[in-house]
């Protein structure tokens, strides 16, 4: 019981550091265009990322069930996965790098399962793809890897389209009257923006929770609780009859409004309401705490934004991050945001762009994956040096 509670409170921990650390992701725009002071933006991304955290589990049900052996992952293997993302949040927060907080959870899960089995490949879900289409394949290809590669692109692409429409659009507007009318469309853009990343990072760890209680319940680990704690019981798959959120509000829509949405494949992992509602509160409290050093590096020190360059690139990123949650893919906020910035830069002209501090970016998320898992590896080694696995 000790280790699931530990478990448990070191997925809150990384959740709380999330939020602060792609706080920056979801608000640099708006703080470095002026539009609103830290902490007004802070408070926005604060709660629109409660918000977005309510709706939907695709994500979550991707990370509980579809990337490793549930059964490898055991409570201290867990430990480890979240104790390697954590440290590599913490160092490139430190530094200022906008890296990916996803992809260091998705890489400490798989070197912790790696070392945990013995070096057996197989206890990571490599592909396991789908008949009827590419993206309800699961596995670490379909669910991580293409997103990885795609988001990016369509983040860069995306800005710089849609900042091309806008300057043939506003070319015989004012400066005054665009910076006028982008300030106000920037605080939908923001609140957007936060709204999206809460329906992807918040999940994360829910996920994380989630995969640690059903491992625990089918090895029988919580038959011993009270009566008042048996709802952390936790089986594998969903139950007959249950909805997520989204789902459960789609199905009640008029028909004409469900734009032929079907319920998703009910051998999906169900994630209990307490933990949506524990992870999206701590998603939250680590968002109002801020993250000052990556807006400085998104905002400032990477090309120089107006009004309608934040508004293009909230927009884009916010897009990419929704549809990918839509999907239960667990992208990177960072990816989404930071290149959607450079596309809109790009349409400036490619010298607006400060390419040493994008090489400095681009070296962060290629060091991601396999340093979070490289060290994940190295902590489930020493613990069980220890005797602790």
């Amino acid at each position: 019981m000790i280790l699931i509670l530990l478990v448990i409170f070191i997925a809150l921990v990384f959740t709380y550091i999330n939020g602060f650390h792609d706080t920056a992701n979801s608000i640099a725009t708006v703080v470095s265009t002026k539009v609103l002071t830290p902490r007004q933006a802070v408070m926005l991304a604060a709660v629109t990322n409660l918000m977005g955290a309510f709706c939907g589990t695709a994500v979550a049900a991707t990370i509980s069930s579809g990337l490793v052996e549930a059964q490898v992952a055991t409570m201290p293997v867990i430990c480890c996965a979240l104790t390697a993302a954590i440290v590599w949040s913490l160092l490139t927060w430190w530094f200022g790098l906008p890296s990916s907080s996803s992809h260091a959870l998705v890489g400490g899960l798989c070197g912790a399962v790696l070392a945990a089995s013995g070096n057996r490949w197989s206890s990571i879900i490599w592909s396991v793809p789908n008949n009827e289409h590419w993206w309800k394949g699961k596995g670490i290809l379909w669910k991580v890897i293409v997103p990885m590669i795609a988001s990016p692109i369509v983040g860069f692409i995306g800005g710089l389209l849609v900042m091309s429409v806008l300057y043939f659009l506003l070319r015989n507007w004012r400066p005054v009257s665009v910076n006028r009318v982008f300030n106000k469309l920037q605080l939908l853009s923001a609140g957007y923006m936060g709204f999206a990343h809460g329906t992807n990072d918040a999940q994360k760890t829910m996920g994380i929770i989630t995969l640690a209680l059903v491992v625990a319940t089918k090895a029988g680990l919580l038959l011993s609780l009270p009566h008042w704690l048996s709802w952390m019981q936790t089986p594998e798959g969903t139950p007959a009859g249950y909805l997520s959120p989204v789902s459960w509000v789609i199905t009640h829509l008029p028909t004409w409004l469900q734009f032929g949405y079907k319920l998703p494949d009910p051998k999906n992992q169900f994630i209990p309401a307490w933990i949506i509602i524990l992870c999206a509160l701590t998603m939250c409290a680590g968002t109002a705490a801020g993250g000052w050093r990556i807006i400085k590096t998104l905002g400032h020190k990477m090309v120089k934004l107006q009004p309608v360059h934040g508004f293009a690139a909230e927009a884009t990123g916010a897009s990419v991050l929704f549809v990918a949650a839509w999907f239960g893919m667990p992208v990177s906020t960072t990816h989404a945001i930071t290149t959607s910035i450079m596309g809109v830069g790009c349409a400036k002209g490619f010298n607006a762009l400060r390419f040493s501090v994008v090489e400095r970016i681009l070296w962060a998320w290629v060091m991601t994956l396999p340093i979070s898992a490289a060290v994940a590896y190295a902590l489930v080694n020493l613990a069980r040096a220890f005797g602790w696995l």
